[in-house]
């Protein structure tokens, strides 16, 4: 465990929810739109239900491309700082993205937010990965997820319930609230964990060798290629859902509870990680979890390819097949930062960068597809499953003597 610069360390509890508060931010800022997406459409002239789409696949790319950025400038100058000035330019441009006239301007405020809220993604994980090593940062994250994954569940109903009493401008003036609130309490109760004697110097020979160095170790490399599989079938479902549950299936008033049906075994599968990964390790669940979510995926394009499917069986299935992905985020992103404690910066968000980016542009090469059926949604969880397995085998091979919980 790192040392760090202060004492009045939050308690354990405290410090996971702070954290899961700040990593939920970004989940808020993608899935409370998806009930507005045809409302935003509508009040900005977009009539192609696909371009719509760009209103999330905007953000993510912001969110990605600025991760680089964050993660050397954590290094060098600690991590409290950039993360209070990050959120504070969340809630800033979610403000913008309020006011916006033109859809233009709006996915300018996008990018903009989702460059902001890249911070949060790389010091969140740059903080625990200062306090936590291996098996109990896997766990650490596996308690933060549960309460990320909660607000896939809540986000929607919440993105409906503003647009029961007000506009789709409203939800972004609450994400611009909610930013104003983490800065206040990340503010006030988190300390800096970053030494100064860990602190490296902000040079492109610096910079330059630690990106090269998580690009080149294969524990790091191959696990970050294994999550940006499984978030490209994540971000294909966030891109496709709303299509789904309104023209697919009719039944748009279902969104939220469709929504919250397949998210909430996602925490569920979470918190059951925390509780085995001591135990069994992350290795050893992340590569059963890669396995079993190519099988349900590929169950579930064979049930719809021989006799179709209701929008219940479609819960059903595809809750199953996101119970896995619970499993994989902390376990894979806690084997891509074993071997890189020494630039956890840095390297969080070079791994960050490679996920997010990755996992966007894969989500919406798949939500592009969209052809008035699940077919290229499901389709496309079946590949990403199988060629997410194949990295996890590449990037964690079984070491001679190595203990059972590796």
């Amino acid at each position: 465990m790192a040392r760090t610069t202060e004492t009045n360390l939050p308690g354990r509890r405290e410090f996971v929810v702070l954290m899961a508060a700040l990593m939920a931010s970004n989940a808020l800022a993608i899935d409370a739109m998806l009930p507005a997406l045809p409302a935003i459409g509508e009040s900005l002239g977009v009539a192609e239900d696909n371009r719509r789409q760009l209103v999330i696949t905007f953000y993510l790319l912001g969110f990605g491309a600025a991760q680089l950025a964050y993660g050397p400038l954590a290094d060098r100058f600690g991590r409290k700082p950039l993360l209070i000035g990050a959120v504070l330019l969340y809630a800033l441009f979610g403000a913008l993205a309020g006011i916006a006239g033109s859809m233009n301007l709006l996915l300018a405020a996008r990018f903009a937010q989702g460059v902001a809220a890249a911070g949060t993604r790389v010091l969140v994980v740059a903080i625990v990965r200062d306090r936590f090593h291996g098996p109990a940062m896997a766990q650490i994250m596996s308690l933060v997820m549960i309460v990320f994954m909660i607000v896939p569940v809540l986000a929607p109903a919440f993105g409906q319930g503003v647009l029961a009493i007000g506009t789709w401008r409203h939800i972004f003036i609450g994400l611009a609230v909610y930013g104003l609130l983490l800065a206040l309490w990340g503010g006030t109760r988190m300390p800096e964990t970053l030494a100064p004697e860990a602190r490296r110097p902000l040079s492109a020979r610096a910079i330059g060798s630690a990106v090269a160095e998580t690009l080149k170790v294969r524990a790091s490399l191959g696990n970050t290629l294994a999550s940006t599989l499984a978030f490209g079938g994540l971000f294909a479902f966030i891109n496709s859902i709303q299509q789904i549950v309104f023209d697919v299936f009719g039944r748009p008033e279902l969104i939220g509870l469709v929504f919250a049906c397949i998210a909430g075994p996602m925490a569920a599968s979470s918190y059951a990680n925390s509780r085995l990964v001591m135990r069994l390790g992350p290795r050893r669940l992340l590569l059963a979890a890669l396995a079993t979510f190519t099988v349900f995926a590929a169950l579930h394009l064979g049930v719809i390819l021989v006799q179709g499917e209701t929008i219940w069986s479609f819960v059903a299935l595809q809750a199953l097949t996101m119970a896995c992905f619970g499993l994989v985020g902390a376990n894979a992103g806690a084997l891509a930062m074993a071997p890189m404690g020494h630039s956890a910066g840095t390297a969080s968000a070079v791994q960050g960068l490679v996920t997010t980016i990755g996992g966007a542009l894969i989500g919406l090469v798949i939500g592009q597809l969209f052809d008035g059926t699940t077919v290229p949604m499901v389709a496309g969880f079946a590949a990403c499953g199988a060629l997410a397995v194949l990295a996890a085998l590449w990037a964690n091979p079984v070491q001679p003597g190595a203990p059972k919980a590796e």
